[in-house]
């Protein structure tokens, strides 16, 4: 499956199932590759080198999973924006997580999807992020922490792109008071999270 551009109706592959695999390492990795997670169809991969990271990508398409590559957490990508350009030609990614709203442009013009990642720490960022999310065309936002159900009920009130809660989701409770809030998903390296 090759998710590209079109977002291959992303709401609705995660309203079947709203939890996002964040992996980690390779234990994470070996972990959502079992036949016990075939319906989570998403995967945020969060570690890895420029070495490793095509090989990570290969394994989890092999389980046709839809991928999605943290640039800024690849070793030898993080502070570089050739990144998007290096997952395009080297993996087989659907597309990119990153902080960085000048990488989202070059994504999105290579075919890749994107997810602009944000955390909000007090007024001055959730104030910043309005601006930021006017002017960024990723193809979805992940909050972080994603335990702020107010926040992400405002953020998803008046933003056009649907968002993903993320960070500090520790049980159904955490996750299921983000989705209410207006997030279409949340992402989770706990594994109790992935069996909801």
């Amino acid at each position: 499956m090759r998710f590209g551009r079109d977002m291959l109706n992303i709401r609705e592959i995660l309203y079947e199932n709203p939890v996002i695999m964040a992996i980690k390492d390779g234990k994470d990795l070996r972990e959502c590759l079992k036949e016990e997670y075939i319906d989570n169809k998403v995967v945020f991969v969060l570690f890895g080198n420029i070495e490793t990271i095509p090989t990570i990508v290969k394994k989890l398409k092999n389980k046709d999973k839809i991928v999605f590559v943290h640039e800024n957490l690849v070793e030898g990508l993080s502070s570089s924006h050739y990144s998007p350009n290096f997952i395009k030609k080297y993996t087989d990614a659907d597309g990119i997580i990153t902080t960085r709203a000048q990488n989202i442009y070059e994504a999105r013009r290579l075919g890749l999807s994107t997810v602009f990642r944000f955390f909000i720490l007090d007024s001055l960022s959730y104030e910043s992020i309005k601006e930021t999310i006017k002017s960024t065309s990723a193809d979805l936002f992940e909050v972080l922490p994603g335990i702020m159900p107010q926040i992400i009920g405002e953020i998803a009130s008046w933003s056009q792109v649907p968002l993903i809660a993320g960070g500090l989701i520790r049980d159904k409770a955490d996750a299921m008071g983000a989705i209410g809030a207006g997030a279409i998903g949340v992402s989770s390296s706990n594994t109790k999270i992935w069996k909801m």
